[in-house]
């Protein structure tokens, strides 16, 4: 009972003492240590209002399809992809009848600047394009390559892709030779070939060359390939058990060669051996479609539904978050729309892919936005807040 009543009484004392130095701030004028207000939607980054542009040739009639991937090469050389031209919307249109969903094939491969405007467009290579999903760039080829990887869509084929920096030239071309299928046909399957491919979503890259594939919506399984585009191994099935997949739409590896996978319609990141042999599952990541981790072995991961990056531990530990919905407008709250060309609220729609540059600002592909968002560190940023660069891996 003692020591619990002298507790109490340095407690009361340390209290007043507070207090008083409280009232004698305050009495001072002296401002308070925090920033008022916020809501920390950006996390450690500030929107840069106004990055993503319209296409030259948009107009008042078309606009940009979904935005499915991003892919930086330098932070003044920015790869976007769009899944063709849209509609513009037409205010004027009657209520209750069905938009326009035509669908104009252009705009399929784009590189901006640092201040969102369009350098090049990829126009030569439009007529081979459906629904590009991912673009990369192979960190550990001196040429810079650029892959592409194509869903395609019923009737065309899903394809990979592998050009030159410059665009002008296709050096490696994987193509299913049937069009694309439904998922029910395509699943029937079960021990599809190099180029049985399922709607292929996603590439990682490996510093001896190879590349793994994430094949993908329909097919669920991970291939091998060497830089030529020579199938090595595979592994995986579709289901939702341990070495199952239900839509794969990333993958990272770690320092030891682990591969991480994101197992999007499972809601889960799966952990394998880099023979493929499965460690553990985290769960409970309900969306995941983009995962990356970064030199300091922090594992961030883009959660769709929840408009969401998170940062995990390699051990599966959640560590932190930051993103918030901005698509206001479309719950129905009049006069609250962040979905218009300003984007001035900073919110989230449908994060698909993100990259970081060399400078450290990161790039959003709202698929549903859609739009690129850039996000720059903030002055005196927490580092632990902040998307660390890619890790590359040692040869």
């Amino acid at each position: 009972m003692g020591f619990r009543r002298i507790g109490l009484s340095l407690t009361l004392v340390a209290l007043a003492a507070m207090s008083g130095c409280a009232s004698e701030t305050q009495a001072s004028g002296a401002e308070p240590t925090f920033t008022k207000g916020g809501d920390d939607r950006t996390g450690a980054y500030d929107l840069v209002e106004n990055f993503w542009k319209p296409a030259p040739n948009h107009g008042a009639e078309w606009t940009w399809g979904s935005i499915a991937a991003v892919g930086v090469d330098n932070p003044n050389r920015i790869f976007a992809t769009a899944w063709g031209d849209r509609p513009a919307p037409n205010p004027n249109q009657p209520a209750g009848q069905a938009p326009n969903r035509a669908v104009r094939r252009q705009n399929y491969i784009n590189v901006i600047d640092g201040n969102g405007n369009m350098i090049e467009n990829w126009s030569q290579w439009d007529t081979l394009m459906t629904q590009p999903h991912r673009i990369m760039i192979d960190p550990y080829d001196p040429e810079r390559h650029v892959w592409v990887v194509d869903l395609g869509s019923p009737g065309a084929y899903e394809q990979v892709f592998k050009f030159t920096n410059d665009g002008k030239r296709l050096v490696v071309h994987l193509r299913d030779p049937a069009t694309q299928v439904s998922a029910a046909e395509q699943r029937k399957n079960t021990h599809p070939g190099p180029l049985d491919f399922g709607q292929p979503s996603v590439i990682a890259f490996l510093p001896d060359g190879h590349f793994l594939l994430g094949d993908g919506y329909q097919n669920g399984r991970i291939a091998k390939y060497t830089t030529d585009g020579e199938f090595v191994s595979q592994f995986g099935s579709v289901g939702s058990g341990p070495g199952q997949f239900d839509l794969i739409h990333g993958i990272a590896v770690d320092r030891s060669g682990r591969i991480y996978v994101a197992d999007r319609r499972n809601h889960r990141i799966q952990v394998f051996t880099s023979e493929g042999q499965f460690i553990e599952e985290w769960r409970n990541i309900f969306d995941p479609v983009n995962i990356m981790i970064d030199q300091n072995e922090s594992v961030w991961v883009a959660d769709g539904t929840l408009n969401r990056i998170l940062k995990y531990s390699t051990q599966g530990e959640l560590l932190d978050y930051f993103g918030a919905y901005g698509k206001v407008s479309s719950l129905g709250r009049a006069g609250l729309n962040c979905a218009d060309e300003e984007k001035v609220c900073g919110g989230f729609a449908l994060p698909h892919n993100f990259d970081v540059d060399q400078d450290g600002n990161i790039y959003i592909a709202q698929y549903s936005g859609p739009w690129v968002d850039k996000l720059v560190p903030k002055p005196n940023a927490d580092p632990a807040r902040l998307i660390g660069q890619p890790l590359k891996l040692s040869k």
